[in-house]
């Protein structure tokens, strides 16, 4: 019989270890990303005081159409970086969450360089 790994507890120890050197600050708050099978989910978090700045998602919505997809992934990356320059946010840390740099998290990654945010 073939055992399949657990995935999810594999990506919660990758980021737990991204985590340990990832850190926001008011200053340069954490852009964390949650990805699901149907949706993606952006958080913008100030570690210091423990508060969620900005958030947005596929579910938004200014977003239409699939939310599983690599266009609204892009979108919610703009939406993120939009609502960031209202509150004055220019330059954050990427905080991947334990996915790899790779389809959809790095589609929200260059929506949100497009909309203006730093890192």
């Amino acid at each position: 019989m073939i055992k399949r790994p657990n995935t999810n507890a594999q990506r919660l120890k990758r980021h737990k270890r991204v985590r340990a050197k990832v850190f926001g600050t008011p200053e340069r708050p954490r852009l964390n990303v949650f990805r699901s099978e149907k949706n993606i989910y952006a958080q913008v978090i100030d570690d210091v005081a423990g508060n969620t700045l900005v958030s947005a998602s596929s579910l938004d919505k200014a977003i239409e159409g699939n939310g599983g997809n690599k266009a609204a992934a892009r979108a919610v990356g703009k939406l993120v970086a939009e609502k960031c320059k209202a509150k004055g946010i220019d330059k954050v840390v990427f905080d991947r969450g334990g996915y790899l740099y790779h389809g959809r998290v790095a589609e929200l990654a260059e929506g949100a360089r497009e909309g203006g945010l730093e890192f």
